[in-house]
């Protein structure tokens, strides 16, 4: 019974241990470029529903690319658009819009690198090979 107890206080150790190094905070630019996958889907879905507002349809384009400079001035126009007030879904994209704009101005102002500054691409993406259709 005693060497069942031990097996098994070894293997909860062991999987703390574990856990403990797949739990590593993330870091700004993880957070970033999480955030931005997640406001680009909503964005997508956002466009493609029946249910929302036709509003929805006039809002600016709301690709994002953390990579390229320009996304500062996409985010501040997408928050900033007057439109589509009354539709919840849209609130919540722009209160998750505002919260990346934060996080990239203030937090990970330091920590990030932009590659480029072609406020173009953020209108026509090029989408990666797994993407086309």
């Amino acid at each position: 019974r005693l060497p069942t107890m031990k097996k098994l206080l070894s293997l909860i150790a062991l999987l703390s241990a574990a856990l403990q190094v797949s739990t590593a905070p993330p870091t700004c630019y993880s957070r970033v470029l999480s955030l931005s996958k997640e406001i680009t889907e909503s964005f997508k879905e956002l466009q493609t529903s029946k249910a929302v507002d036709s509003c929805v349809k006039t809002l600016p384009r709301l690709y994002l690319d953390i990579h390229n400079y320009c996304v500062l001035a996409k985010l501040r126009d997408f928050v900033a658009y007057p439109g589509c007030d009354t539709v919840l879904e849209v609130n919540e994209l722009k209160e998750k819009a505002r919260s990346l704009y934060t996080i990239l101005i203030s937090y990970c102002r330091r920590d990030l690198v932009f590659l480029t500054d072609d406020c173009n691409a953020l209108e026509i993406p090029v989408l990666p090979p797994t993407e086309w259709s």
